[in-house]
C-alpha cells in the first residue's frame, strides 16, 4: 500500500504541483529593470543651461540685482536654482560660468562694501553678481540691429563690396551667402557631437571661422582655405559629420576651382 500511495503521489497531475523557487515566474509577472541612469551632461550641455537661465533672469527682470527678480545673480542662487532646475552640482556650475565669463558671453558685476567694526576697524566685503552680457544674449537669439559692426568704422560701400550678416552673427560677401550659412550649420553640428572631445570640437571651431573670416573679403585666400578644409574634412568623418561636410564641400569647390 504505501508503495502505492507512493506512486499515486508521484504521478499526480501536473497542474496540482507547485513551482520550485528555480522556476521562472508566471509569464503574467514583469520582471523589474534597473532603471537607467541619465546620461551626464557635457560641458556644453551645460554652458547652454547657465547661459539660458541668465538669459531668462534678465528677460523678466523688474530690478538690477533682486535676489528673485533681479537680471544679475549670486553664485549661491544660481547654484541652488540649476541643482533645482536641471539637477547641476557645483562643479558643473563653476567650471562652465568661469568658461562662459572667459568667452564674454556672462559678466562678472562685483559689489564692494566695508563694514565698520564697534572697535573701529573696517572689513571689506565684495559680493559677485553674474549677467549675461549682450554678447550672450545675441549667442541665444542671433544678432540685433544693434549688435556692433566688427567692419564698423570702415566705409564698406567704398570697397564695392556687399557684405551681410549671417543668423549666427558671421559676415560674409554675399556671393559667399550659401556657403557661410552652410559652414555656420556645420560649426553647430561640430559642438552638438559627442564622437570627439571637447578639444578636439575647439581646434575645428576655430579652423572653420577662419574661413567664415576668408568669406569676407572679395578675394578669400584659397590656398589657406583648401588648407583649412583638408584637414576639417578628415576630422569631420570621425565626428560623425560627413553628410554635413559633402554639403560644405560642395559649395567650397566653386571657391578652388
Amino acid at each position: 500500500m504505501k508503495h502505492e500511495e507512493s506512486l499515486q503521489t508521484d504521478t499526480a497531475a501536473p497542474w496540482s504541483q507547485k513551482p520550485s523557487p528555480t522556476e521562472p515566474a508566471s509569464a503574467g509577472r514583469r520582471r523589474r529593470t534597473k532603471k537607467a541612469e541619465p546620461r551626464p551632461l557635457t560641458d556644453d550641455q551645460a554652458r547652454e543651461i547657465i547661459l539660458k537661465y541668465l538669459y531668462d533672469r534678465n528677460q523678466n527682470a523688474t530690478s538690477r540685482r533682486g535676489r528673485t527678480t533681479g537680471a544679475a545673480v549670486t553664485i549661491s542662487v544660481m547654484r541652488a536654482d540649476l541643482k533645482a532646475s536641471h539637477g547641476l552640482n557645483v562643479h558643473e556650475v563653476h567650471s562652465n560660468l568661469t568658461y562662459l565669463e572667459s568667452q564674454g558671453w556672462v559678466e562678472d558685476q562685483p559689489v564692494h562694501k566695508s563694514f565698520t567694526t564697534p572697535a573701529g576697524g573696517v572689513i571689506p566685503s565684495t559680493t559677485h553678481f553674474y549677467i549675461i552680457t549682450a554678447a550672450g544674449i545675441d549667442r541665444l537669439r542671433g544678432p540685433s540691429m544693434f549688435t556692433r559692426d566688427r567692419f564698423e568704422g570702415i566705409k564698406i560701400e567704398a570697397t564695392g563690396q556687399n557684405v551681410i550678416t549671417l543668423g549666427d552673427g558671421n559676415q560674409v560677401n554675399a556671393r559667399f551667402e550659401s556657403l557661410g550659412k552652410a559652414l555656420s550649420e556645420f560649426r553647430q553640428a561640430i559642438k552638438d557631437s559627442d564622437k570627439i572631445n571637447e578639444a578636439q570640437k575647439m581646434e575645428l571651431v576655430v579652423d572653420v571661422d577662419t574661413i567664415q573670416t576668408q568669406l569676407a573679403k572679395l578675394t578669400p585666400d584659397r590656398g589657406l582655405v583648401k588648407n583649412l578644409w583638408e584637414g576639417i574634412n578628415r576630422a569631420a568623418a570621425i565626428a560623425g559629420l560627413t553628410d554635413a561636410a559633402v554639403k560644405v564641400g560642395a559649395l567650397l569647390t566653386g571657391l578652388f576651382s
